[in-house]
């Protein structure tokens, strides 16, 4: 039996497991979009959005207006979180953006910081794909004419 075993493993052993989710979470940070499985989606969610939180935790906008013993604490509570985030982002580029860019945009919002779509399935082995992607990132440009491109800026707004 299964019981408190969270996670799927997906066919892969535990290494290559957590390798996976590494590069899919730093991709996702740097690319804001990526196109997986929806198992793998629905996984990768739980790393990303642990990111975000840690992200969030010491937003840069937090240290305006401390000065003394406070700004310390909240520099060194900063600090330990962007080493905590190390761990499932790999890209220097993409750890910045987390604790700027998405930190602030997210500061407002509890929780759900990515959606997903389904797309289709994957000719070959017919697994259901899903595009993953962080809430606020711009629409997909599309070429199959004016009534895509008018439902996707109705999605944008």
């Amino acid at each position: 039996m299964r019981h408190l075993k969270a996670g799927r493993k997906l066919g892969r052993n535990s290494s290559h497991r957590k390798a996976m989710y590494r590069n899919m979470v730093t991709s996702l940070m740097v690319h804001g979009r990526i196109r997986t499985t929806e198992a793998k989606a629905k996984e990768l969610r739980r790393y990303a959005e642990r990111v975000i939180t840690l992200g969030k935790r010491v937003a840069p906008s937090t240290l305006e207006g401390l000065s003394g013993e406070e700004l310390e604490a909240a520099k060194a509570k900063r600090l330990h979180n962007i080493r905590q985030a190390r761990k499932w982002v790999n890209d220097k580029a993409a750890l910045q953006a987390v604790f700027n860019e998405y930190a602030e945009r997210f500061k407002d919002r509890p929780g759900g910081y990515t959606r997903m779509y389904k797309v289709g399935f994957r000719p070959g082995d017919n697994a259901p794909m899903v595009i993953i992607e962080l809430i606020g990132t711009a629409a997909p440009v599309t070429e199959e004419g004016p009534a895509a491109d008018e439902a996707v800026e109705a999605a944008a707004e």
